[in-house]
């Protein structure tokens, strides 16, 4: 069947993928076993390394583990490790770390090779595969199905798909983070206006006599407004600077503590840049309405109180 699949015109190459679970310690969960094709020259290109690859001497099968093996089970680049493969433990050699974010239990990558060597065993649960140049995916998939039955109740996604299925999920569990960011907004904007309201108010008496000075409505306004934005930027800069510090905790400590990988920051400089504006223009609005009633009193009546 696998050679079969690459022959069949419009695919470029297929790899193939075998999925196990194998016991490690009796009091943890299973480590999935993953078994696929590897370029020992660039083990990057198949794999997301964290760190530098070092393999091990000819004639010792490599393992290539994932970072929760690193926390639950202490191996390192260099260590050795016994993997229960076919009818016996098979002793591999650790030659490098690498990013799984489906699997909070560990993960052992060998190559294909190694693991046919083993047991001989060349059958394959995952299977991908790569399409020619110009290639249609409808007409590739018909003929899949038709040149290998066992393909015809096979569900078969192109890598595009998948992502976009994987990013509505991730933004599907996250929606109600964005209905509390934008409840928090809102909630801080009602408390900018109320506060400045009083304010205004408070400060009726200094607006009236600033009119009897010359000033004139809209230069009170402008004034209200330069001194409200200068204290929003101060809150917005606050606030953005416990934001960071928030985030560097969830990523280097959180994550890898709770779910043993790790990620790289990335700071998203345009839009955190038009949020901070966004949000120092519309307290700045709020701001300014809040005045606006304040400033348009009658200056007689506004210093009545100082005669």
């Amino acid at each position: 069947m696998q050679q079969r699949l690459t022959r069949i015109e419009g695919v470029a190459g297929v790899e193939f993928l075998r999925s196990l679970e194998v016991s490690l310690h009796p009091d943890r969960p299973p480590v999935s076993l993953l078994v696929r094709s590897l370029d020992p020259a660039a083990p990057e290109r198949h794999l997301p390394l964290v760190g530098a690859a070092r393999l091990p001497p000819d004639g010792v099968p490599a393992a290539w583990v994932s970072e929760a093996m690193v926390d639950l089970y202490g191996l390192q680049i260099g260590a050795f490790v016994e993997l229960p493969i076919g009818a016996r433990a098979q002793r591999l050699q650790v030659a490098g770390v690498w990013r799984d974010y489906a699997r909070q239990h560990g993960a052992v990558v060998i190559d294909r090779a190694d693991y046919l060597a083993m047991t001989g065993d060349g059958s394959a649960s995952d299977i991908a595969i790569r399409l020619a140049a110009g290639a249609s995916e409808s007409a590739v998939t018909e003929r899949l199905r038709a040149a290998v039955p066992a393909l015809r109740d096979i569900e078969l996604r192109s890598a595009r798909d998948i992502r976009a299925l994987s990013l509505a999920i991730f933004d599907r569990s996250f929606a109600v983070t964005y209905v509390l960011e934008a409840i928090a907004i809102v909630v801080g904007l009602f408390g900018v206006a109320a506060t400045y309201t009083g304010q205004a108010l408070a400060r009726a008496r200094e607006f009236g006599m600033l009119r009897h000075l010359g000033f004139t409505r809209a230069q009170i306004v402008r004034l209200f407004a330069i001194e409200s934005g200068l204290l929003i930027a101060v809150g917005v800069a606050w606030g953005g600077a416990l934001g960071v510090l928030i985030a560097v905790v969830l990523v280097h400590r959180v994550n890898p503590q709770s779910f043993h990988w790790t990620m790289e920051m990335h700071w998203p400089g345009p839009v955190l840049g038009a949020s901070a504006a966004a949000l120092i223009g519309l307290g700045i609005a709020a701001a300014v309405l809040a005045a606006r009633s304040a400033a348009g009193e009658s200056p007689v009546r506004a210093v009545r109180e100082d005669w």
